[in-house]
């Protein structure tokens, strides 16, 4: 059993624990811990709802500048804060790499060049570039949609960048033929052998091509009766896409089922879509990425007018790669260079992009010689203490925020502490979701007059509780920075553990849960 298959099988004794810390911390008394006197009234009155009766809150808000203690309310006991995690492994990166730094993905040539053709294989390198030039906008920034396709299936609603996801490919593409490579002889491999991870059974390699998703766009006949129509995005062989969806009447309900793949890339989707409805989309998670990318490269090279003899679906070839040292000496005929950390980390923690988080992981392992993710979570505990974090405040397990990650609400202020007081601490500060404004938080709050002044990261974690028939909300988490009313600047950290919902309201509940703990920061920020 390797450290994260231990760690998760163990998450259940470590939240009872920890629950049982905090009961022993509620029944305490005069402790400053358990001391509401400084929370907002308005803060309170959002607490004290009957919908959170059987909840914990905890709150943690110091004064960026002098230091001081405004709010400490169980914020030195540990919590799990979900998706929050991503501000400990992206800001780990950021405090290893810069927030300036790129990688760089070359295709490699292991032949000689004769009369246009290679002699050889052309060789694609993945070094976890997040987003391989398919989210990039015309200012070099990166786009992203506040309900991301990586959410597409949980949540209704996503929707996609206008950007071609292909975009990098195209590019790498483009300088082979300009190199003067007009046919390729041999295979075309995708080297994915820089680290070996996975999160939440779903692989995370060293090569992404739109996220490594396939996206499944469903438009609504023109009438009540008539099939709906499907789009696969993008569209790379050998993936075909069957559309069972039955378009219902105006104001019906909208019921897609996730695209099931029936065998030899064929996807199917079923349910029914109302004909006044937007498309919706839908993603299905490839569980190779390396072979996806080699065919995805290979159509990239025909559209550049390069010839490729290799079977352009077959599986990727990578037992017939050269030792890791013979590709590194290998002429690089194409190179694209990531878009900046920055760039990066804003993307990841605007979304919450899971997948995109442990990759930071993974390159913080990759980059002190190891192929194994896992060891990257000790080196980015290894960053921390070296940048002043007390990192006995947080036990952590991965850096997405899977379940099993506790931390104190103080212990994530420190977080913000340490970035806010470095010279790109604002860069770091507008990677956050802004309240009201934009990412995980574009709905919350958004007629609040600390609208756009809440710099601030979400965390989510739900569970089913089978004996009662109804979901817990086991975590919603906000931390980060706040420009207040006064003119301070604040470090905060809002979690709310444990509200429950009916299985017909649960979803309903999430997003309230996460107004709710809006409305908390909100009241902050007014009231400081």
């Amino acid at each position: 059993m390797n450290r994260r298959s231990a760690a998760a099988a163990s998450s259940l004794i470590l939240v009872a624990a920890s629950l049982a810390a905090c009961t022993a911390d509620a029944a305490s008394d005069g402790s400053a811990s358990d001391d509401r006197s400084g929370i907002p009234e308005a803060a309170l009155t959002v607490m004290d709802e009957e919908r959170y009766a059987n909840a914990r809150w905890q709150i943690y808000v110091e004064d960026l500048e002098t230091g001081d203690v405004l709010v400490d309310y169980f914020g030195d006991a540990m919590a799990e804060p979900g998706s929050f995690v991503k501000t400990y492994s992206a800001a780990a990166a950021w405090l290893e790499f810069g927030s300036d730094s790129t990688v760089t993905t070359p295709v490699k040539a292991s032949g000689d060049v004769v009369d246009g053709t290679l002699a050889g294989d052309l060789i694609l390198v993945g070094q976890g570039d997040l987003t391989m030039g398919g989210r990039t906008k015309p200012d070099g920034t990166v786009d992203f949609t506040n309900l991301d396709h990586n959410d597409a299936n949980p949540l209704p609603g996503a929707t996609l960048t206008t950007e071609d996801p292909l975009t990098g490919l195209d590019d790498l593409a483009a300088q082979v033929k300009a190199a003067g490579i007009d046919a390729v002889g041999g295979e075309v491999i995708v080297d994915d052998r820089l680290f070996v991870g996975e999160l939440a059974g779903q692989p995370v390699t060293p090569i992404n091509i739109n996220q490594n998703l396939i996206d499944v766009l469903i438009t609504p006949g023109a009438a009540a009766g008539d099939p709906a129509t499907g789009e696969l995005i993008p569209a790379v062989a050998p993936w075909t896409l069957t559309v069972d969806v039955e378009t219902v009447e105006a104001g019906g309900k909208t019921q897609i089922a996730d695209p099931v793949d029936t065998g030899e890339g064929k996807l199917t989707v079923t349910g029914t879509i109302a004909a006044d409805a937007d498309p919706t989309l839908k993603v299905f998670v490839f569980d190779d990425p390396a072979t996806y990318a080699r065919t995805a490269f290979i159509e990239a090279l025909q559209r550049a007018g390069v010839t490729v003899t290799a079977d352009p679906i077959a599986t990727n070839p990578d037992a017939a790669l050269p030792a890791e040292e013979s590709v590194d000496a290998l002429p690089a005929v194409a190179e694209l260079e990531s878009l900046p950390l920055s760039e990066e980390v804003k993307y990841v923690m605007k979304i919450s992009y899971n997948r995109g988080a442990q990759t930071f992981v993974c390159r913080l392992a990759a980059a002190r010689g190891s192929k194994d993710c896992d060891d990257g979570m000790a080196i980015a505990g290894e960053i921390w203490r070296e940048a002043g974090l007390d990192t006995t405040g947080a036990a952590l397990i991965d850096g997405s925020g899977l379940p099993g990650n506790f931390v104190t609400a103080e212990n994530a202020a420190q977080v913000q502490r340490i970035l806010a007081e470095r010279p790109d601490g604002e860069l770091w500060r507008d990677t956050l979701p802004i309240l009201g404004v934009d990412g995980s938080l574009t709905t919350v709050q958004p007629d609040s007059d600390a609208a756009g002044k809440v710099y601030a990261k979400t965390g989510t974690l739900a569970a089913f509780d089978d004996f009662n028939t109804r979901f817990r909300i086991v975590t919603k988490t906000l931390g980060g920075v706040i420009d207040a009313e006064s003119g301070r600047t604040l470090l905060f950290t809002v979690i709310m553990n444990n509200a429950f919902a009916s299985p017909e309201t649960y979803i309903d509940a999430v997003f309230q849960a996460n107004d709710d703990v809006g409305a908390v920061a909100a009241a902050i920020q007014q009231e400081f």
